[in-house]
């Protein structure tokens, strides 16, 4: 579809943010006005209108969700997008449960700041219909200014007014829950039950009765009747944690369920009906179960409408001292004592560690160093053991877990540990010859230019080639 040029306003505070926008929008042919407040912007709206507002979020006077709440009133179909330098998912659900076009966090690419404006202009020349809901959630744990992290505050905020299935899949440790937990408390769900269950922690003979309850006498030791989570659920969300570790004969059960909106308790011959919102979350690559038949097709379609997933902390590291420093906060509070503070050398060592356990182990490790850090600041040598060791410059651990140095570290490991001599002379050659080739074949086999992009002079890669076996 032809979108015709648009006229873009901008308002923010932050002088350098309006001059970068003006130029980069009129770079892409569109009218740009800035604005230094929210109050510039209401009065120039009683006589004109943009095709598109880009506001911040947070401004002296009116911030940009007040000024979200005035416009939609006025003009309820005129695309707003919210910039914050503040990237949690309070403020992204805030802005898209206001109505919000779009979240934008800083630092952004300009690039995509300038296609998420024009997409904005063709939504409004569509005229779509608007979006002026406000709900206030409560506040969540959820940190994070990673992109990774962003994209799932903004599905989050995305299903703020719906009750879909949705699917979360991340390693162990990652936040499943706490994402389960804020997808219901940003639903019209929000007042009703959330109940939560772990398929890997109940023993597979007890599932049902977990889930649709028992009559009783339905089997030895059922002496009264009793509500499965589906009941308790009724009206809410069920979060079902670990659901590819779900017996084959109880996802037949779920998908009727899923279907019908109603199942019968073990031993019981009247059906229930149930109203609830099922949010699913597993740590296995559920497609690759449904290939072995251990997972039901049609129930992960089912469960697969939207899915969300959560990064490993070593993806999002940027986010690891603010986690670290939100988590020593929490301990502080639950002790009663006062917060650690983490010295400048700690927080960039904490930064450079792998976290196979993701943001549990490192909740787990603040917790840790509340109770046992000698002094109020928190020194690398305060750190658990095995976190201490793995920062020693000899250990694997303390490189990026998928650089080719550690691939290289963890070979001369394992090389070592079997008695091998003399690695040097082994994987010198190796690697000599993988750079070569390499080279050689990023320049179609010309000798010269392979020469000069390794940093070696032509005779000594005519000298490498001949070592090599390579001529």
């Amino acid at each position: 579809m032809f979108m015709q040029r648009g006229i873009v306003w901008v308002v923010d505070d932050d002088s350098s943010i309006r001059w970068v926008l003006e130029r980069a929008l009129a770079g892409a042919g569109l009218t740009c006005i800035t604005f230094e407040n929210g109050n510039e912007v209401l009065a120039a709206l009683a006589s004109k209108t943009p095709d598109v507002l880009l506001s911040d979020i947070r401004m002296p006077g009116m911030d940009g969700l007040a000024l979200l709440k005035q416009i939609k009133q006025r003009h309820p179909m005129l695309p707003v997008i919210i910039m914050t330098a503040h990237s949690d998912l309070d403020a992204a659900v805030s802005a898209y449960q206001q109505g919000a076009f779009d979240y934008l966090p800083k630092p952004f690419d300009i690039d995509e700041a300038v296609a998420l404006v024009e997409r904005a202009i063709s939504h409004y020349q569509e005229q779509q219909q608007p979006r002026n809901i406000e709900v206030n959630g409560p506040t969540t744990d959820m940190i994070g200014e990673a992109p990774a992290m962003q994209d799932v505050f903004r599905i989050i905020g995305r299903l703020s007014r719906s009750s879909i299935s949705v699917l979360i899949n991340g390693e162990s440790g990652t936040g499943k829950e706490l994402v389960a937990h804020a997808l219901h408390r940003h639903s019209p769900r929000a007042k009703a039950p959330f109940i939560a269950l772990n398929m890997a922690a109940i023993p597979k003979d007890l599932i049902e009765s977990e889930l649709f309850g028992h009559e009783k006498g339905a089997f030895t030791g059922a002496n009264t009747i009793r509500q499965g989570r589906f009941e308790q659920a009724d009206g809410g969300t069920l979060f079902l944690d670990e659901i590819g570790d779900m017996p084959l004969d109880v996802q037949t059960r779920l998908l009727r369920v899923l279907a019908d909106g109603q199942f019968y308790r073990v031993g019981g011959y009247a059906p229930v009906k149930v109203d609830v919102r099922i949010i699913a979350a597993t740590h296995q690559n559920l497609e690759r179960r449904v290939q072995e038949g251990k997972f039901r097709e049609d129930l992960f379609h089912r469960l697969n409408v939207i899915r969300i997933h959560l990064p490993p902390l070593r993806e999002r590291r940027e986010d690891i001292p603010r986690l670290a420093h939100h988590f020593l906060q929490v301990a502080a509070r639950e002790l009663g004592v006062e917060a650690k503070l983490l010295h400048p050398e700690t927080e960039t060592a904490l930064t450079r560690l792998a976290w196979p356990g993701n943001v549990r182990q490192l909740e787990n490790t603040c917790r840790w160093l509340t109770v046992m850090a000698a002094g109020q600041e928190v020194l690398i040598q305060d750190l658990p053991g095995e976190l201490f060791e793995a920062l020693a410059p000899d250990s694997p651990s303390h490189l990026p877990p998928d650089s080719w140095a550690t691939l290289l570290a963890q070979w001369a490991d394992r090389a070592l540990r079997s008695g091998h001599q003399n690695l040097l002379s082994e994987a010198q050659p190796e690697l000599e010859r993988t750079l070569l080739t390499t080279a050689l074949r990023h320049t179609q086999g010309h000798k010269q230019e392979a020469a000069r992009l390794l940093g070696w002079g032509r005779n000594t890669l005519t000298r490498k080639l001949k070592e090599l076996g390579m001529e």
